[in-house]
């Protein structure tokens, strides 16, 4: 089967799914109400019965056109290549947010369990589930609420990015919607904010620190707390060895490397 085919076959399930969901949540009420020729419907309702059939009609153009959706939504005026981002940097991102990132289709049954594992080990909250495909589909689109529906949009959505977007296109975009806190959207407003310079320049201590903001960018943010921003980067550092991207050896060295913050 050509790939194209495939992909096209693909997409309608994907599309089915949704519209499968969208009904089962109630969405056939709302689109009968619609249609009612017979007792009309208070103003109020109207307006919300409008509203809501304008949002599914949002959320499958998004699904069909994905590039535009994406392209509307990224600032291109802070936006920085993947080509100018350390090396360092990205592979910070991947061991201690989706140590799979390259292996997956935009969903990660096996990076879940993991996740879970090794936070349950650990105590803390030290991997998370959503792979960057998922994560870089809410930043885009989607609210933080954690509803069945919100989660299959989002699943259908990363899976959608998946098909039309290269692995580093979609780590190119993550890093460049990501909030890394203080005000920091994107790795050029976060490089410039906590260290003055672009990421270009960042040592593996700085790309390790801003790597572990993410998680909590309001509570680690180095500027309001610098001990949980330097516990985050050990954090970091250790799954950077972990997944042998760097050695012991320059993780203990980069923990002790001096951050010498712009503020």
């Amino acid at each position: 089967m050509k790939p194209r085919v495939r992909i096209g076959r693909l997409l309608a399930l994907l599309i089915l799914l949704f519209s499968l969901t969208f009904l089962w949540a109630g969405g056939d009420s709302l689109l009968r109400s619609s249609l009612a020729k017979v007792n009309p419907l208070p103003t109020g309702a109207v307006t919300d019965t409008m509203s809501g059939i304008s949002g599914l009609w949002g959320r499958i153009h998004r699904i069909f056109f994905l590039k535009s959706a994406v392209d509307a939504k990224l600032d291109k005026k802070s936006y920085v290549r993947l080509a100018d981002t350390p090396l360092a940097l990205q592979q910070a991102i991947i061991a201690v947010e989706d140590n799979r990132f390259y292996q997956h289709m935009g969903f990660d049954i096996e990076g879940i369990l993991r996740a879970t594992l090794v936070n349950v080990q650990t105590g803390s909250y030290v991997e998370g589930g959503s792979t960057i495909t998922q994560q870089l589909v809410k930043n885009l689109f989607l609210s933080q609420d954690r509803t069945l529906v919100r989660k299959i949009e989002e699943f259908i959505l990363a899976v959608d990015i998946e098909l039309r977007y290269s692995k580093e296109e979609i780590l190119e975009m993550y890093l460049n919607t990501i909030y890394f806190g203080s005000g920091a959207t994107g790795i050029g407003e976060a490089s410039t904010i906590y260290f003055g310079k672009p990421p270009f320049h960042l040592n593996l201590a700085e790309c390790a620190m801003l790597a572990g903001l993410p998680n909590a960018p309001s509570l680690t943010s180095p500027y309001v707390n610098f001990n949980a921003a330097k516990q985050r980067q050990a954090i970091v550092l250790a799954a950077m060895s972990r997944y042998n991207y760097i050695g012991p050896s320059q993780a203990q060295e980069a923990k002790l490397t001096p951050i010498l913050l712009a503020k």
